[in-house]
């Protein structure tokens, strides 16, 4: 029996439109209804074939669905929500993609008095936005986290659903959800960001050298930095505090590996390179990455 039968998505991203993408093919039953405030993405979303009705109106996309997926910027969440709240059928549970849990489960707790909410983050995407770079495969064998402020019945349907697209479900606690992808996702994409613009700025090398003598490390380094502007905005802003604080142990650990290399300690970088090569080995052996040369680039 399928967890649902009528579906929402709002926001036809990546996220989005993977989502709708892999409802298509591990739920083709389920009545898909998605909406997009840009009517160039609903036009493409038509074209794509992807739901069985678009609309240019959040509340009339939700009017019958059992499930709502906000897949929009964080920082949009709450309005979004309260868009909605007038033209949510009766028992409908909401949830969303976003990889900030504890300001997105108070916004949306806020917005949506009384209504059934199971915010949830499918830890997986890559750089690229918009309808056209969504896959049905993007959350296969991938973990899904879903905070509810507390697990029941509602809960136990969400994870259902996204355990038929193919991912694996993980309850966690909002803040703790936070304080582990501030480790794991926000500050590599920090990091990424700051290096790709410290590169553009130096004034000894050219952005032409940057680019055309671009090594394995800089290069995948500018992948993450191409991702969206406007999702990452709203993450860091809306994750300030776990981000924060990572970023301060980083900070301290970062000055600890100058000083290494400034006396010459070569038994502390190696064996600090030497543990980090074991946690490579672990994400691979978890099933989280390819061991596949080089990323799997043809050569």
């Amino acid at each position: 029996m399928l967890p649902f039968s009528r579906v929402a998505i709002i926001g036809m991203g990546l996220i989005g439109s993977s989502l709708a993408r892999a409802v298509r093919e591990a739920m083709p039953t389920v009545r898909l209804t998605v909406s997009d405030g840009d009517a160039d993405v609903r036009a493409r979303v038509l074209d794509l074939d992807i739901a069985d009705d678009v609309t240019d109106n959040a509340g009339a996309a939700v009017v019958d669905a059992e499930l709502v997926i906000l897949a929009v910027p964080v920082g949009a969440m709450g309005a979004v929500a309260a868009e909605i709240a007038a033209d949510l059928a009766p028992g409908a549970i909401v949830s969303d993609v976003g990889s900030v849990k504890g300001r997105v489960l108070a916004d949306l707790t806020a917005a949506l008095p009384g209504i059934a909410i199971v915010p949830g983050h499918p830890v997986a995407g890559t750089e690229k936005s918009g309808p056209d770079a969504g896959f049905a495969s993007l959350f296969r064998d991938r973990w899904c986290i879903l905070t509810p402020a507390k697990e029941g019945a509602d809960s136990a349907r969400v994870s259902a659903f996204w355990e038929r697209l193919g991912a694996k479900v993980e309850i966690m606690d909002a803040a703790h959800h936070d304080r582990v992808l501030a480790v794991t996702s926000h500050l590599p994409h920090l990091i990424a960001y700051s290096i790709v613009g410290t590169a553009s700025d130096l004034e000894s090398v050219t952005r032409s050298e940057v680019i055309k003598f671009s090594a394995g490390g800089f290069r995948d380094f500018t992948r993450i930095a191409a991702s969206d502007p406007v999702m990452w905005r709203d993450v860091f802003l809306n994750n300030r505090e776990a981000v924060l604080e990572t970023l301060g142990r980083f900070t301290e650990d970062l000055v600890a590996l100058q000083r290494a290399i400034r006396w010459g300690e070569g038994d502390t970088l190696e064996a600090l390179f030497t543990r980090t090569r074991a946690i490579r080995r672990s994400i691979i052996d978890e099933g989280q990455d390819t061991e596949t040369p080089d990323f799997g680039r043809p050569h």
